[in-house]
């Protein structure tokens, strides 16, 4: 047995474990699970390790049709944690998935392209790591209920924090509801989530996950964000699975519930998930240039260019919901505009300067929302940089300008974020052979993401009315 194989089994030992619950995440990037017995898995030996545990693909979003649908989990012996939101003593583990008839990593499976855009990374010579560090961005809210027939649809959210409930009788109201907008940084109790966050990052922690901060965030209603240190691309991605999952869990156990959906407001700020990325070589940076533009380099400069110049593509993976582009508006702080600067929020790719040391040298990435997967939008985002980096595309002049605050003249000459998904899918379509580099992502990931999006999500939303609309058109 291998050192994690063991140190998996001395977790189960060191802490009575009765159940194993392996974990898995689908196409469009949510986390699936079933669970065995320990005693299971004691009785299967090295079985367990070697020839996996058989599932039905066929009803897994995105993946296998009927006709085909028995695959197999490989459990990731290094990824065993305990799991927080089970009552029994239950060790959860990641696991990659396998076709059972090749015995070879199955091409749909998210995890997979982000461990070829690892082994790419390090077979162009570019780099041999890249640091990854994610800010999302979440609401936690009292009640949510939502629901559409032929003869109605609705959606009703509710939080004690909501501004729009100062004048609501509570027996008694104690106002210190924060304003629309106005929700960063306020002390307690006018941020009456302290504790809550705090909960979460101390179970973040039981799994290994290191955390730099934690705050309400600019909306009223309990937006929040917990920040992540950076750590390496696969670390990184599992991490925000388990972030997610902890999120929503103690949320739930304290009788509130979370959600990463991007605009479930409207009128206020939506949740992003800005992406802070930086390339390295043999325990150094490459992006740090002590004469260059806000101290980065020139490969840094052209990976904001690959950035820049395929990020209507990138969208349709990092932006992936019909919700996402009702953040990706003007005056919401969510960057549209495809420009860079040092400092600017409003530019999708802004240059940190907080420090002028070499190691924090960085690009933030922010049009990118948490209702993305992970295991793609991010090895996406890796490879349009290196595009940059191999073709040398200049990302153009940095805009210091507020970019809400240009003239119809100069905001005619930017370049834009899509307006929809539909945008952002087409845009896939005309760009994606950088993503088929190193074989990262294959044809068929993309063409069935495509198909998936427009079938499962945009069809959808596009036959049904809009509540606005009869108030737009019911006279008519």
């Amino acid at each position: 047995m291998t050192d994690e194989q063991n140190n998996f089994s001395k977790l189960i030992k060191d802490n009575d474990v009765e159940i194993i619950d392996l974990k898995f995440t689908d196409l469009p990037g949510t986390w699936q699970h079933f669970s065995i017995p320990t005693g299971e898995f004691e009785d299967s030996g090295d079985n367990f390790w070697n020839e996996g545990l058989g599932f039905d693909g066929s009803s897994i979003r995105g993946f296998q049709q009927i006709q085909e649908s028995d695959m197999i989990l490989m459990p990731d012996a290094a990824t065993g944690r305990m799991d927080m939101a089970c009552k029994v003593p239950t060790l959860s583990v990641t696991c990659d998935i396998y076709d059972p008839i090749r015995k070879e990593p199955y091409s749909r499976d998210p995890r997979y392209v982000t461990k070829k855009a690892v082994e790419y990374l390090k077979s162009t010579g570019i780099a041999d790591t890249s640091y990854w560090g994610p800010e999302l961005e979440f609401f936690i809210f009292d009640d949510v209920r939502f629901g559409q027939t032929e003869n109605e649809g609705y959606y009703y959210i509710d939080s004690v924090e909501g501004q729009w409930n100062s004048g609501r009788e509570e027996n008694p109201n104690l106002g210190y509801k924060p304003r629309f907008k106005e929700g960063y940084f306020p002390v307690p109790p006018t941020d009456s989530f302290q504790d809550l966050r705090t909960e979460m990052i101390m179970e973040m922690a039981k799994v290994g996950i290191k955390i730099e901060v934690h705050h309400h965030e600019v909306a009223t209603a309990g937006q929040a964000e917990i920040d992540m240190r950076f750590t390496d691309l696969l670390t990184m991605v599992d991490q925000v699975m388990w972030y997610k999952y902890i999120v929503k869990n103690v949320a739930r156990r304290n009788g509130r519930v979370a959600t990463f959906m991007p605009k479930p407001l409207f009128n206020d700020n939506g949740s992003g998930m800005h992406v802070h990325q930086s390339l390295w070589k043999d325990g150094e940076t490459l992006f740090y240039d002590a004469n260059g533009y806000a101290l980065v380099s020139e490969m840094c400069l052209h990976y904001i260019g690959g950035l820049l110049k395929h990020a209507p593509a990138l969208m349709a993976f990092a932006a992936p919901t019909t919700n996402s582009y009702k953040r990706l508006v003007p005056g919401f702080e969510a960057p549209v505009n495809l420009v860079y600067s040092a400092r600017n929020r409003s530019a999708a790719a802004r240059i940190p300067m907080y420090t002028d040391t070499p190691q924090s040298r960085r690009v933030e990435f922010r049009s990118p929302d948490p209702s993305c997967n992970p295991y793609l939008a991010f090895p996406a985002m890796l490879l349009a940089g290196l595009d940059g980096i191999q073709n040398k595309i200049d990302p153009g002049e940095p805009l210091e300008k507020n970019t809400y605050e240009l003239t119809a003249e100069e905001q005619a000459n930017l370049r834009t974020v899509p307006g929809s998904l539909e945008e952002a899918l087409s845009a896939l379509e005309e760009d994606h052979q950088f993503l088929l580099k190193g074989d990262v992502f294959t044809q068929d990931v993309i063409d069935v993401w495509i198909a998936y999006k427009r079938e499962e999500e945009i069809d959808p939303v596009r036959l049904r009315p809009h509540p606005w609309e009869y108030h737009l058109y019911f006279d008519v």
